[in-house]
């Protein structure tokens, strides 16, 4: 046991880095060089993401045996790498089984493994499917420092490994993790460290995954927190960033001195199911003496900023690591394909975005001008393709097929149709990535053409309700300290102008209305009674709730896109297409 007046500091670094799943030399590319980094600045124990080796989630690529084979290989490089420091990297075990697991590395050996207890299956999650839980919370003792390691849903439990740990001697509580994004989720993940770090009384690490895979973005945002609860080190968001800070060991030890939890007898070592192990690394303390660490502050970004920002990096990352170097968007003169056109922008460059105006009969002069002038603003070359021809074409054929019927929804969405095909044609023929401009209360609401409006490989804003839509635009425009997108655009009514005069509230409620029964409905679970009875309009309800039950079968077909909300369409929110139950 130490004693009071030792002078016990760790210096931790925490890597959050953006790994990307299966590209094993580029991700240990990035550990290797985190780790090179982390010693010149003198780091004692250096942790790096959840799966860092593999990149995550890796989902079915588990059940390939080379992808196992290839990220132990990985690891073993790792570990030859890591003289004159402890390193803490997540990657996938295998032995009688598989496990997402934490390397515990120190001066160039493995001294230790530990596999994940709290394997989460619900949203976006599925990891039952693949991996083994643990059943050990051990304490390493490295440099004469307990430490505690834990791997992301394990921290989120209020007595899970951390507190067996803590219980059992450790000081520093190291969580590895892969963390994703929604609004709100930052706040909300901070909190719940603060409150694991008083209750143990211990200091609490989380390195955070950072970047897009697929529909999910890591924000990083990896923190230290001292056992009283009070923010030590913060890491940036949605960027790479090596986060090295000075833990005052002997703090903990001081203050749990002063904890009659900790005084009267020694707490429980750990619960009946989780062991706490002892496992002896290096008993000798790390070298006082270190380089001095330049200053650093940063500053969370907030809503609605923290979400631009994920769709930034969402959308760049999905376009880069899938090969695609330009992006297609059909500009309509609207809002949403206006928000996507510079999102698409901020995450590529002006050179690598092509817009496309395509004006029909009904297409008002205006549209077209705005499009124009967003293109302008925002830099991008922007082609423009009249259909009419096309349309009038389709017309002629089906008129015998249409004969004595009233021109109907079929009519307007054939020039949709028409619109997703010379998108796609263009991408086939220049290899560029058609990015979709539908947002979520469309998704919701079936207010989309299949092959038409939904056509393309990334749909940017599906998961944003269109009052956010509002927001992140009037956000960007701040930004950018002028119009960027132009007042006329932003003030104009919503209209997918498929017809005369045609207005969204023509079909849908209006959004500021429709937007709040969409998210009780669709991201709470809450009934169509209990929606009512918070005081929305019976009609809107009830018509909501009919609109997005009858969708589900477009939804299915959509192409991925950012999550940004709690419960996105897709992975968070699986419901069959086939059913006959109705909440309506």
């Amino acid at each position: 046991m130490p004693q009071l007046g030792d002078a016990r500091r760790l210096r931790i670094g925490m890597a959050q880095l953006n790994a990307t799943v299966g590209d094993f030399a580029g991700n240990r590319r990035k550990i290797l060089s985190a780790i090179k980094e982390a010693r010149s600045l003198g780091v004692d124990l250096l942790a790096l993401p959840e799966l860092a080796t593999c990149g995550y989630p890796p989902e079915d690529l588990l059940f390939k045996p080379k992808f196992i084979a290839e990220n132990l290989r990985s690891l073993e490089k790792v570990v030859e790498a890591s003289s004159g420091l402890a390193v803490v990297v997540g990657f996938v075990d295998a032995r009688e089984d598989i496990y997402n697991a934490a390397a515990v590395i120190h001066d160039g050996r493995l001294a230790g493994v530990y596999h994940k207890i709290f394997l989460p299956n619900y949203g976006v999650f599925d990891e039952n499917r693949y991996f083994r839980a643990g059943n050990q919370c051990p304490v390493y003792t490295i440099g004469g420092i307990g430490l505690g390691i834990n791997i992301c849903e394990d921290i989120w439990y209020e007595d899970g490994p951390a507190t067996a740990q803590a219980n059992a001697g450790a000081e520093v509580i190291v969580t590895i993790s892969a963390s994703p994004y929604h609004f709100g989720k930052v706040d909300l993940r901070e909190r719940m460290i603060v409150s694991r770090a008083v209750d143990n009384v211990a200091i609490f690490t989380h390195t955070n995954l950072v970047g897009g895979q697929d529909e999910l973005v890591f924000d990083g945002n990896s923190i230290a927190v001292d056992e009283k609860g009070q923010l030590l080190a913060r890491g940036r968001q949605f960027e790479e960033d090596l986060i090295v800070a000075d833990l005052d060991v002997e703090s903990v030890f001081r203050a749990r001195l002063h904890d009659p939890r900790w005084r009267k007898e020694p707490p429980p070592a750990g619960e009946p199911g989780c062991p706490t192990p002892k496992i002896v690394v290096s008993e000798a303390p790390f070298e006082l003496k270190k380089p001095a660490l330049p200053p650093r502050q940063v500053e969370l970004r907030g809503s609605p900023g923290e979400v631009y920002d994920a769709l930034v990096l969402g959308t760049g990352d999905y376009v880069h690591k899938n090969g695609f170097e330009k992006v297609l968007i059909g500009l309509s003169g609207g809002l949403d394909s206006s928000l996507v056109a510079a999102i698409a922008v901020d995450a590529l460059g002006k050179s690598n975005v092509v817009g496309v105006a395509m004006p029909s009969r009904y297409s008002s002069p205006g549209s077209l001008s705005d499009a124009g002038l967003l293109a302008k603003n925002l830099g991008i070359k922007l082609l423009t393709i009249p259909i009419e021809k096309i349309f009038k074409a389709y017309l002629d054929t089906l008129a015998g097929a249409f004969k004595e019927t009233e021109p109907n929804v079929a009519e307007e969405n054939i020039q949709a149709r028409i619109r997703g095909n010379i998108l796609m044609a263009l991408s086939n023929k220049f290899g560029w990535l058609v990015l979709p401009t539908g947002n979520k209360s469309e998704m919701a609401t079936g207010y989309t053409t299949l092959y038409g409006d939904m056509a393309g490989g990334f749909a940017v804003i599906k998961d944003v309700p269109k009052t956010m839509v509002y927001e992140l635009a009037g956000y960007r425009n701040r930004l950018s300290g002028y119009e960027l997108i132009p007042a006329t655009i932003m003030d104009k009514p919503p209209s997918a102008e498929l017809k005369p005069e045609q207005k969204d509230i023509d079909t849908l409620p209006p959004y500021e209305l429709l937007d709040p029964v969409l998210t009780a409905y669709v991201e709470e679970d809450k009934s169509v009674e209990q929606i009512i009875a918070l005081g929305n309009d019976e009609k809107v309800v009830k018509r909501a709730a009919r609109l997005v039950d009858a969708s589900e079968y477009k939804r299915r077909q959509a192409p991925p896109g950012v999550k940004i909300t709690p419960r996105a369409f897709g992975r968070d929110r699986r419901l069959p297409i086939t059913n006959r139950f109705k909440g309506s």
